[in-house]
């Protein structure tokens, strides 16, 4: 019990910095500081991160040993990441929320988001090789958000999300068999979308983005016809 009350004095440090941040947030705002209340926004955003995965620990050092089931349960449910295969027969998944720059948040969370999502797709199938394919990722920004605002590719965290993905769909994720591409859009709601496409269907892919609708393409969970020559 004193490792769970140290944890749970841990969040409560957390959410008291949480706090303060969101008045001086508003102060700034209110008084059209946005440059520095985007600074502050940011390290809210981080801390906010850090108490989640504190929050998601905390029911396992009760002992009870159904907790890590109640945790996994509550974020399928608050983070509801979608896996399925395009009519293309591509392999994609939805993340309802952008990825973290490097130097902000942790790769922890999106691991906790993502690992259980994909174990779940995949325990009543085999995985699926893509033995030559690209990798897309397609960074979703609210319409409400400024251009501006857009995040450069490269500041984004994609490495845990490249990993989990080729564990299930590719030999492995080097340049030799898989090619990387990034690119953004404006959606109704923000979120990361992640293909897996064959390199022969990569033209036919940036024809396909061009028409997607602003909530994404309709996924199954089979993976179709056309794929299966690239399995």
């Amino acid at each position: 019990m004193s490792i769970f009350l140290e944890v749970l004095a841990q969040a409560e440090s957390r959410l008291k910095q949480m706090s303060q941040q969101m008045e001086n947030i508003r102060w700034m705002a209110e008084n059209d500081r946005y440059d520095a209340a985007l600074e502050q926004a940011l390290r809210l955003e981080y801390n906010s991160e850090k108490l989640t995965l504190l929050t998601r620990a905390l029911p396992g050092y009760t002992g009870n040993p159904l907790a890590k089931a109640h945790v996994e349960k509550a974020i399928r449910e608050a983070v509801p990441v979608e896996v399925g295969y395009t009519a293309e027969g591509w392999f994609s998944l939805r993340l309802p929320l952008l990825l973290p720059k490097k130097s902000q948040g942790s790769a922890d969370y999106i691991r906790g988001c993502l690992y259980p999502a994909m174990r779940r797709f995949f325990q009543d199938k085999p995985p699926v090789r893509y033995p030559d394919c690209v990798l897309i990722f397609r960074h979703v920004y609210s319409r409400d958000r400024p251009e501006r605002q857009w995040r450069d590719h490269d500041n984004l965290e994609v490495n845990i999300v490249s990993d989990i993905v080729a564990l299930y769909t590719l030999p492995d994720d080097s340049p030799g068999v898989c090619n990387h591409f990034y690119c953004s859009a404006a959606g109704d709601k923000e979120r990361t979308e992640v293909y897996v496409v064959p390199k022969d269907d990569f033209q036919k892919w940036l024809a396909v983005e061009k028409s997607m609708s602003g909530d994404g393409v309709a996924l199954s969970k089979n993976c179709g016809i056309q794929s299966e020559k690239h399995m």
